[in-house]
């Protein structure tokens, strides 16, 4: 498509969620690349701006850089889609699926994917025969929560009850997984396709907020050192997890490898990060595309009714 075929696009950020300050970089990003692409892009803010004003306006497509809830949680999805206008990423049921990691993992465990254990916890919750079912270290986030706004890497169980009250400050729902000791890998997805995986190193107890997007000192390793075989095998399985739960158009999975070399699904990210520290774009690049083509791409697989086509495998 050339970009005068995407008519007037708006590139959706900011929000209400947690993760608005991540959105509105992401979306700056975004909008800056389609329009050195020729795309007539514009801002659009829903925490600023009621979603009259996308009719009002004329917009013909929508980018999506939205993260979290209102963004990644199927309620922007299904907006739109009562609007009619075309937008990138998942459907309504995907990006619902996606963004709640306990159904996600629901989802996974009757498909067969591998992903780590893991239970509710509530403020009731036996926290000390809950590490002692699941080992420790584990790791305790809100369910619906992403960029691991609210999450705990625990070493001792005494310290259960301070991490399901962090995490419940963000969501109702808040689980407790078992750690998986190993590599960290992500995942990206674009159309039917995975991209190269990442290999992620922090010296951080964990991938947190800091290492994604302040420190300097996190490691993207990229080839990710894994036999071209072997990385084909993860692939595919990533894809499978990515279409368990309907998502389409592009995403994450991240995942971690044990030392055994099995992997673990921890969950998909249906609308990822756009940013300078963004690893979509980073396996992009790998793969020979540009930030800007990247861009465009996402672009050209905007459509209504995202997860309509999909299918398990």
């Amino acid at each position: 498509m050339s970009p005068r075929d995407f008519g007037k696009v708006a590139v959706l950020m900011g929000g209400r969620s947690a993760e608005r300050p991540v959105s509105l970089k992401s979306g700056s990003m975004v909008l800056a690349a389609l329009k050195r692409k020729g795309v007539n892009a514009h801002a659009f803010d829903p925490k600023e701006r009621g979603l009259d004003a996308l009719i009002a306006e004329r917009f013909d497509r929508a980018f999506i850089a939205l993260h979290g809830r209102h963004g990644e949680d199927g309620t922007i999805q299904g907006a739109l889609e009562l609007l009619g206008i075309p937008y990138t990423g998942s459907g309504v049921l995907a990006s619902a699926l996606a963004l709640d990691k306990w159904r996600t993992k629901l989802v996974w465990q009757a498909c067969g994917i591998p992903t780590p254990r893991c239970e509710l916890l509530t403020r009731s919750s036996e926290f000390h025969a809950v590490a002692t079912r699941l080992g420790l270290p584990l790791m305790v986030k809100p369910a619906n929560e992403g960029s691991s706004i609210g999450m705990t890497k625990v070493r001792s169980a005494r310290d259960l009850p301070e991490a399901y009250a962090l995490a419940a400050n963000y969501d109702r729902l808040v689980m407790a997984e078992a750690f998986v000791d190993g590599v960290e890998l992500t995942a990206g997805m674009l159309g039917d396709a995975p991209l190269p995986l990442i290999k992620l190193e922090t010296p951080r107890e964990f991938y947190d907020y800091e290492a994604k997007y302040v420190a300097h000192d996190t490691r993207y390793i990229i080839p990710c050192g894994l036999p071209p075989d072997a990385e084909r095998i993860i692939q595919d399985e990533a894809l499978r997890a990515f279409r368990a739960l309907a998502c389409s158009g592009w995403g994450r999975v991240d995942l971690m490898l044990d030392h055994a070399g099995k992997p673990y699904f921890l969950e998909v990210n249906t609308s990822p990060g756009m940013t300078d520290h963004s690893l979509v774009p980073m396996a992009a690049r790998r793969a020979g595309l540009s930030f800007e083509d990247l861009c465009l791409r996402i672009l050209e697989l905007a459509r209504l009714g995202a997860e309509g086509g999909n299918r398990v495998e």
